[in-house]
């Protein structure tokens, strides 16, 4: 089978763009971070590629004055919440998220309230507005420790993909209560294409994301985050695997094990590519006139600020505690 090779609408880098780009970077004291999903040139430009929180927890610790964010909404807006002393640029506005955007904050109240005595665990992947409305946050790599770290009779709601939550549930034999949203990246990766794959290459093994829908989790012989997948791919004795998640991570699988191969579960039967059309809404050009022109900034109210970095820092408390506990 040939190398999966992304899709993306960015023309070849310009080489001189891209020193323009770092020149400018260089000038202004910014920081560049760049999420997996991203397009591999604009995660070649990137001072560091990781995902969400990590990134922001990263530009956080630098003298930057400047963070441009080339991810999606929610993301550039956690680096504000993290550092809002910094100013955060986003390429594109309108680079949303699909499971962000599943979660009105106005919906998600009354879902709360329809809820009492519930105790609320966010995804990052939501609002700033969702995150203000909730307890503590987690990731895909930590959510397990986060609801372990609740008592076993305590009421819970999981916000805002059902898929995330519903393998929490699955894996630890809680009932907490799910909201009904979703990624539509890996909601719509069906374990029909998955066992396809699956026969079509038996030596390979299956590798998803969290996100993904329960029949493909069943199939996986390994679950995990972006990075934690990634991580995965260096270490496992495997050569050849089964992606299911956004195919801009291949790229960093491919410069971390050029000798394995990754074959991408893809989105529907008219290519190989698994694709964020939000992710990639983010163009080297963009990203130039991003940081030439210090817009589009990301603005929040102070008091949402203050309001959205308390589940947060509740998150890392609890991750800080579970470690020194190991």
């Amino acid at each position: 089978m040939e190398d999966f090779i992304i899709s993306h609408p960015d023309k070849p880098s310009d080489p001189e763009l891209i020193l323009k780009i770092k020149e400018l970077a260089r000038k202004k004291n910014a920081i560049i971070l760049a999420h997996y999903y991203q397009v591999a040139e604009i995660q070649d430009i990137a001072d560091f590629v990781g995902d969400s929180l990590q990134l922001s927890q990263q530009a956080g610790s630098t003298n930057a004055d400047i963070i441009v964010f080339a991810g999606v909404h929610f993301m550039a807006e956690t680096a504000k919440i993290l550092s809002p002393g910094k100013k955060v640029l986003l390429p594109d506005l309108e680079a949303g998220c699909s499971l962000a955007d599943s979660c009105p904050p106005e919906a998600f109240k009354r879902f709360i309230e329809a809820h009492p005595g519930h105790k609320v665990i966010s995804y990052i992947n939501c609002s700033a507005a969702v995150k203000t409305m909730s307890d503590v946050i987690c990731t895909s790599s930590n959510a397990k420790m986060i609801v372990d770290s609740f008592k076993v009779d305590e009421k819970l709601i999981f916000a805002p993909d059902k898929n995330l939550g519903g393998y929490i549930n699955s894996i630890t034999g809680r009932t907490m209560v799910l909201w009904d949203g979703s990624c539509h990246v890996h909601n719509q990766l069906s374990d029909e294409k998955v066992i396809k794959l699956k026969i079509e290459n038996p030596d390979a093994k299956l590798i998803a994301h969290p996100e993904c829908r329960g029949p493909v989790l069943a199939l996986a012989d390994f679950i995990g985050s972006t990075a934690a997948m990634l991580e995965f791919t260096k270490t496992d004795k495997s050569l050849r695997y089964i992606v299911a998640t956004e195919g801009g991570i291949i790229h960093q699988m491919k410069k971390s094990s050029p000798a394995k191969e990754f074959i991408v579960v893809p989105s529907d039967e008219t290519c190989s590519c698994n694709d964020c059309p939000f992710m990639k809404m983010n163009t080297v050009q963009k990203l130039y006139e991003c940081l030439k022109n210090e817009t589009p900034e990301i603005l929040l109210d102070q008091q949402v600020i203050e309001n959205a970095r308390k589940p947060i820092l509740k998150m890392l408390e609890i991750s800080k505690a579970a470690n020194l506990i190991k």
